[in-house]
């Protein structure tokens, strides 16, 4: 005697297979600036905060102490993330630079209701404005007071330079 069952099919996957590697457009925007800035770690603005994503924030959140969470996946992988105040950057920034870290600096070039008269899906415009390298300080915030901090400039002209 056989007795036979009516086996149900698989649900088909809620997302086709190439989905499954698609980032949001923000994440691709970061991606792209982040190509852009190789060895560096980029503090990405989003509203009060610099974020940073994957290897970055792995990398900020051991050297600051500050907790690693995740946002989405990417590639079948949780996309680690992490994140500083706007208003307390500069105490991170000193701190890092202090390790040996360069930080890319990229900023919001216009505030969300801007982009949303570009249309639903469009994606805040944001650029590096600073790379802060120990070579690049100029800040005050970013300056040891009790330290002599030396500040060198070469200038060229006519086929000749000068210190």
């Amino acid at each position: 005697m056989t007795i036979q069952h009516n086996i149900p099919a698989p649900p088909e996957s809620a997302a086709p297979v190439e989905d499954i590697t698609r980032v949001s457009p923000m994440m691709e925007q970061y991606l792209e600036i982040k190509a852009a800035n190789p060895g560096l770690l980029l503090f990405y603005r989003m509203g009060d905060f610099y974020e940073m994503f994957f290897e970055d924030a792995e990398t900020a959140s051991r050297a600051l102490g500050i907790v690693l969470t995740k946002r989405g996946r990417y590639q079948g992988a949780d996309i680690a993330m992490c994140g500083v105040p706007v208003e307390r950057s500069d105490d991170y920034l000193h701190r890092l630079i202090a390790l040996g870290h360069r930080v890319a600096v990229c900023e919001q070039m216009e505030n969300p209701a801007e982009a949303r008269k570009r249309g639903n899906k469009s994606v805040v415009k944001r650029d590096v404005v600073r790379l802060v390298t120990p070579g690049t300080l100029t800040e005050d915030t970013l300056l040891d007071a009790r330290t002599n901090n030396y500040l060198l400039a070469i200038a060229r002209a006519r086929g000749s330079s000068g210190v």
